[in-house]
């Protein structure tokens, strides 16, 4: 695991303070490339807030606050994602996940209605996602849990993705767009808002199963969405590099968050990829203010950090 490039002082500088608000990690279903406890006293080392337990199939904020109490400079925060292992388009689970101090629910991710139905193709010699021979597993078995739709034949959000919706609003819950289309998208963000929703994340507009054109990210954006721009997307080869900076240039840096998406065993490790990210970002141009308004203003806005909290 030595091949991956290290990140220069000047990237390392530029992020720190940052949380990295979307990673996995073990203990997981799959295989990871470090633990939770590990990673925090990684964070700790370089200088990084915290980090956002992502995990596809269960609930992590009991496990953020295990992690918390032993490395507590480390501010490390749980999530729950609403594919079917956690019941879907559950208020129940989003209920549990806030009282325990979770800080974001992701809709649907690999039981969404599209990327059930994607029929997407990575570009050539981009590297899978993991969760893909995983859900082909499960389903050989006969384990397909029901798709989780979130709007109706018309395009309206449907009812119980809006009570799920009142539940984050009552908890201060980020809500994260997950593997939805870009139509759903618009319509669950324009509902979040209606509902008291305070921060939204779209989740990595340029993967596989969204590639959302600008305009549509435009459209996010002036609604109050933050644009999610994960290391791995150009990284594994999903989208090229030049195609994601040209998105944030458009869109504009103060509408976009960095995330790293990492903990595969065969990507960097985790805690570089933030300062990764900037180094590509400063290659690309990209003005050190712009980098630290991404990597640090946003994500500790999404992670409502302290000093943010009241913004």
């Amino acid at each position: 695991m030595s091949d991956h490039p290290a990140p220069s002082p000047r990237a390392r500088a530029l992020v720190t303070g940052a949380y990295d608000t979307h990673v996995h990690v073990a203990p997981d279903v799959m295989e990871r490339r470090i633990d939770d406890l590990d990673l925090a006293r990684r964070f700790a080392e370089v200088g990084l807030a915290g980090f956002v337990l992502k995990s596809h199939y269960v609930a992590t904020a009991e496990r953020a606050a295990v992690v918390r109490k032993v490395v507590p400079d480390v501010d490390v925060l749980g999530a729950v994602t609403l594919n079917g292992s956690m019941g879907g388009m559950n208020p129940a689970a989003v209920e549990i996940a806030g009282r325990q101090g979770a800080r974001i629910v992701w809709m649907p991710t690999v039981d969404s209605g599209n990327q059930r139905r994607s029929n997407a193709t990575d570009p050539p010699g981009a590297k899978p996602a993991m969760w893909g021979a995983l859900q082909a597993d499960l389903h050989a078995q006969g384990i397909v849990p029901a798709v989780v739709e979130v709007v109706d034949e018309e395009g309206l959000v449907l009812d119980h993705v809006r009570q799920v919706l009142r539940v984050m609003a009552r908890h201060d819950l980020v809500l994260a767009t997950g593997h939805l289309d870009g139509d759903e998208i618009l319509a669950v963000v324009r509902a979040a808002k209606e509902e008291g929703v305070r921060r939204i994340v779209v989740t990595h507009p340029e993967f596989t199963s969204q590639r959302l054109p600008v305009h549509r990210q435009r459209e996010l954006a002036e609604a109050g969405a933050l644009l999610e721009r994960c290391f791995t997307t150009p990284h594994t080869g999903k989208v090229a590099w030049d195609d994601l900076f040209d998105n944030i240039r458009q869109v504009g840096a103060e509408h976009s968050v960095l995330s790293s998406d990492l903990g595969q065993p065969f990507n960097p490790p985790v805690e570089d990829g933030l300062a990764l990210f900037a180094d590509r970002l400063l290659d690309a141009g990209f003005s050190e203010q712009d980098i630290h308004t991404m990597a640090v203003v946003n994500s500790r806005r999404v992670a409502a950090a302290k000093a943010e909290a009241s913004a």
